[in-house]
């Protein structure tokens, strides 16, 4: 049944124009799947306000100002494990990734406080784009065990869903993150950058490329000056977000 529903409003969704179309429908396809509360946001850095990010959400009484103040977003398993998921996952599953990590009881606080808020459990949604991890669609309430098809659709869903609010909320952040960006790298310097990337250096590239280490140098300082970067790092981090190396 939920199958049906979530295919439905992935083809209504777009024909849909406006917000006020848009998030009554939704709630009403959350409403059938028995899900209470959602949020679809951009990715929030550590120390941002989550809510300044909201595109639109339905959250219990009092959450989003406790969520806030005591900074649960930095520590929260769900947001920290979204950075490494490539598709939806179930909010109790991201603790069994944190068994020894140095903030395991304050997660574990976290999310008694949200099962006393209402928020017994689950789903999160990554959207990427070509600058990586761009924000998410997370649902959730009462315990609802989707099936495999269910959660691809929901994935598929979220991707849709935050492009379109993005657009008709902020349309020039919008065209920011989605422009094109214009880098012409030559054969070598691809073959340099991906050789750096897997965290070789000048002498290993020399050799494999076979090359001098003054000629792998030049090639690098002419890949830091196209991506105006800072250093090699800092190379390899604007390479993976503006999608040139996987």
């Amino acid at each position: 049944m939920n199958i049906t529903l979530l295919v439905q409003f992935l083809a209504l969704l777009e024909e849909m124009k406006t917000r006020e179309e848009i998030l009554p429908e939704f709630e009403r396809l959350l409403d059938r799947c028995g899900f209470d509360f959602y949020g679809v946001v951009r990715q929030p850095k550590p120390h941002e306000n989550p809510l300044r990010l909201l595109l639109a959400g339905r959250w219990p009484d009092g959450w989003p100002q406790i969520y806030i103040r005591k900074k649960y977003v930095v520590i929260d398993p769900t947001i920290r494990y979204l950075g490494h998921a490539q598709r939806g996952f179930r909010w109790r599953d991201t603790l069994a990734a944190f068994r020894s990590d140095p903030h395991r009881k304050r997660m574990e606080s976290m999310m008694v406080e949200a099962r006393n808020h209402g928020l017994f459990d689950g789903y999160i949604f990554p959207v990427h784009g070509r600058r990586g991890l761009m924000g998410n669609l997370t649902v959730g309430g009462r315990v609802v065990d989707l099936s495999p098809v269910e959660l691809s659709l929901f994935d598929a869903i979220a991707k849709r869903l935050f492009w379109k609010l993005l657009e008709l909320t902020d349309p020039e952040i919008m065209a920011e993150l989605i422009s094109r960006v214009e880098v012409q790298m030559t054969r070598r310097e691809m073959e340099a950058l991906n050789y750096l990337a897997d965290g070789m250096t000048s002498n290993d590239i020399s050799k494999v490329l076979d090359i001098s280490s003054h000629t792998v140098d030049w090639y690098m300082n002419g890949i830091q000056e196209k991506l105006k970067a800072k250093n090699r790092h800092h190379v390899v981090a604007i390479a993976f977000r503006l999608g040139l190396i996987s």
